[in-house]
């Protein structure tokens, strides 16, 4: 925000007691001076603003990302199911974040469990927030029924992504970001008193709140589904099922990667603001969003050259699935503490969460539990490093920088800070799993006991393009045409092309 410009009509007067009329000519120069100030004001506003809208659009971009990873990862026999499952969580996830969610959130003054204010953005927009401020929140509550989307992907019947979507985005993700978001909200680092082990819990973007959310919930569905058809011989060994387009995998990767710039940078929601008071300096919270954009790149692409050797040398291939994998893990883990840490800690945090992803994965099929995007393993297991590599790395510096007002703040105990940030956010892991755990698992369990989760083993066999969506999304065959004759009485036939 820029500083205002004041004056003061007296003090203009003893200097200007020599004129005719010095008061006016006061309270004009005042009022120029209150004019250019106010532009000031309006320029501020209107470039952060326009900052967190272009942040908003780039999130909401992950959104392609997201159908284009999951239909390279699934069969091509279920593509249009999952492309569509992608659309309809945003379209659905838009109405009821907009009647229920946002106010869950953020709907201040509340109490530190739940919002209470802007149902149907009633009211809006207030001195607190404006309208750009919902669809940056509404594309972050869409990114996590995206990745509960993949964990339950190609064995799912329709109607019940239309029923988990609309709870997860409507009451279930709301509330955990009202919890470590909102300025009211108990686990939050933003509130101004009674904070949780006095730090707070330092999640900046959502490695808990957006990632072991999404993944929780989908868990609990692929759990209670159980493993695809063919996954697992009759000895119970895993048979693989290759996605069927790598290119479509890594279209999907780029996208999303290219969506994280707005994702954890985009996460300050302003970009106008100096940092100790300093107007004039080089290094405001505009160098903040540069240094989260890099750390977020360095611990990606960490995670992404871990897991290319380190498969090389478990399965003794170059894996392009893999690498896209575990290069979106490092990102998931070091979403937690972009803003804080700095480059080297990042590139650790990613070298940490490619092993972790692995880990994660040998334990899924040594436990028979099927993910075709291994989206529970990537968000959940590398989104917890994340929350825990936050409570050890994160700097001081940066620490109040980004959430300033609070003095002796506690910081990453790697860093010197005590354990003290490390206790909020294993607290964070224990009760976000919990909450999503029994909500999301009744959910899923209820529509299991009602036959409205899974297909039938026929369906499945089939496709679900073909017996949900009306026809495949590749056409393999061309119809036969009739014999032709050309003008140079030459016969062609289409088998023949």
């Amino acid at each position: 925000m820029a500083t205002s410009l004041t004056c003061s009509p007296t003090h203009l007067q003893s200097l200007l007691a020599n004129t005719t009329d010095s008061s006016a000519a006061a309270e004009y120069i005042c009022g120029q001076f209150e004019a250019v100030s106010n532009k000031f004001i309006d320029t501020s506003y209107a470039v952060d603003n326009t900052y967190l809208l272009f942040s908003a659009y780039l999130v909401f971009a992950m959104q392609l990302g997201f159908a284009m990873l999951c239909a390279g990862s699934v069969r091509a026999k279920n593509t249009m199911n999952i492309m569509l499952t992608n659309v309809l969580d945003a379209a659905t996830g838009g109405i009821f974040y907009y009647l229920f969610g946002f106010a869950f959130s953020y709907g201040s003054p509340s109490n530190g469990f739940i919002g209470s204010h802007f149902f149907g953005l009633e009211k809006f927009p207030a001195p607190s927030f404006d309208y750009g401020y919902f669809l940056y929140q509404w594309a972050f509550a869409i990114a996590a029924a995206g990745i509960t989307s993949g964990s339950i992907a190609e064995r799912t019947q329709f109607v019940a992504y239309l029923i988990y979507s609309s709870f997860l985005t409507g009451l279930v993700y709301p509330i955990v970001s009202h919890w470590f978001w909102s300025s009211d909200g108990w686990g939050s680092a933003s509130r101004s008193e009674n904070l949780l082990f006095g730090s707070g819990v330092i999640d900046f973007a959502g490695s808990g709140v957006v990632h072991l959310v999404g993944a929780v919930a989908g868990f609990w569905g692929a759990f209670i589904e159980g493993p695809r058809v063919g996954r697992f011989d009759h000895e119970g060994k895993p048979v693989a099922m290759r996605g069927h387009s790598g290119t479509l995998v890594v279209l999907g990767t780029f996208l999303l990667w290219f969506g994280w710039y707005g994702f954890n940078p985009g996460s300050f929601i302003t970009i106008l603001k100096t940092y100790n008071g300093t107007s004039g300096s080089y290094y405001g919270q505009w160098s903040a969003v540069g240094r989260t954009a890099v750390t977020t790149t360095l611990a990606g692409c960490s995670a992404a050259l871990t897991t290319l050797f380190s498969k090389r040398l478990l399965s003794g291939h170059w894996n392009v699935t893999d690498v896209c994998n575990g290069l979106l893990g490092g990102f998931a883990a070091v979403t937690s503490g972009c803003a804080v840490v700095d480059p080297w800690a990042a590139i650790l945090c990613g070298f940490v969460a490619a092993w972790v992803l692995i880990g994660c994965n040998i334990l899924a099929e040594r436990f028979r539990y099927d993910d075709p995007l291994e989206a529970a393993q990537l968000h959940g297991g590398c989104g917890s490093w994340g929350i825990i590599f936050t409570a050890l790395f994160a700097k001081k510096e940066y620490v109040n920088e980004v959430y300033p007002g609070v003095a002796n703040r506690p910081y990453g105990l790697v860093m010197g800070g005590g354990g003290k940030l490390l206790a909020a956010h294993v607290v964070q892991i224990l009760v976000i799993s919990g909450w999503v755990s029994v909500t999301m698992g009744i959910v899923f369990l209820v529509l299991h006991k009602l036959k409205l989760l899974r297909i039938s083993p026929e369906e499945e066999m089939a496709g679900l393009d073909v017996t949900s969506h009306g026809g495949l999304a590749y056409v393999y065959h061309e119809e036969l045409e009739l014999p032709q004759k050309h003008a140079f009485g030459m016969r062609t036939d289409a088998s023949a092309v």
